[in-house]
């Protein structure tokens, strides 16, 4: 949920209020506190104005006993983005659990290979904040085993997407976020979104992510990390 309120949209700043307040209906009166004393929106006199051309506008309805309701459209969209929301929160659950998997066998005898393998190019902080970035972030353009070629770009932090390319033949991993160009490049290392992907990888063909990583493991003094 972004933090910065909408206030030149009345349908979304009505969807940013009910974002937070979570509630199937209210008062007037106790949207009016709302707003104005635990939200700090709009001063008292403007949060009753806005109330009411809310109404007027059908964005908000009022019930016989004249409780405040989101209007069918409106609650149609909360409903949505309460559950992508359960479902990008039950991913970061899913991804925390199998990254601790990776972080707490100690011993190579107790790992996969390829938890082995990843863990030569990252570190636990990195493996971490690699689930703060949900699957939908990433496309993966191509993922071709046999040729060695992987493909991808994933929203960050910047307007536009960064790119991942890797490929084996000419033994190349390039990507563009700061960290990996200014920090984990030079080392030969991960970056988040590296370590995030052959994590998604490895969920649609786990043998031919494996034998990727390994390629990249056995000869990585010929590899270059580029931006």
């Amino acid at each position: 949920m972004s933090f910065s309120i909408p206030r030149n949209n009345i349908n979304e700043m009505v969807l940013y209020i009910w974002k937070i307040i979570d509630l199937p209906y209210i008062s007037q009166d106790d949207l009016i506190f709302k707003i104005s004393f635990e939200l700090f929106i709009l001063a008292p006199d403007k949060a009753k104005n806005f109330i009411n051309n809310c109404i007027k506008d059908n964005l908000i309805i009022k019930d016989e006993k004249h409780n405040l309701k989101l209007s069918k459209v409106l609650s149609d969209k909360l409903i949505n983005w309460q559950n992508e929301r359960k479902k990008i929160i039950l991913e970061k659950i899913n991804s925390r659990l199998k990254i601790s998997k990776i972080e707490d066998e100690p011993s190579k005898n107790g790992l996969s290979n390829f938890n082995v393998l990843l863990k030569a190019f990252t570190d636990k902080g990195t493996l971490n904040r690699s689930v703060s970035i949900s699957n939908a972030a990433f496309d993966v353009l191509k993922f071709d085993a046999e040729r060695g070629i992987i493909k991808a770009t994933v929203t960050g932090s910047k307007e536009e997407s960064y790119i991942i390319e890797i490929n084996i033949n000419e033994k190349v991993i390039r990507h563009n976020c700061h960290d990996f160009e200014t920090r984990r490049a030079n080392n030969k290392k991960f970056c988040k979104h590296l370590t995030k992907l052959f994590l998604l990888l490895k969920e649609k063909n786990d043998s031919s992510t494996e034998f990727i990583l390994n390629e990249i493991a056995v000869d990585i003094d010929k590899w270059e990390f580029l931006s």
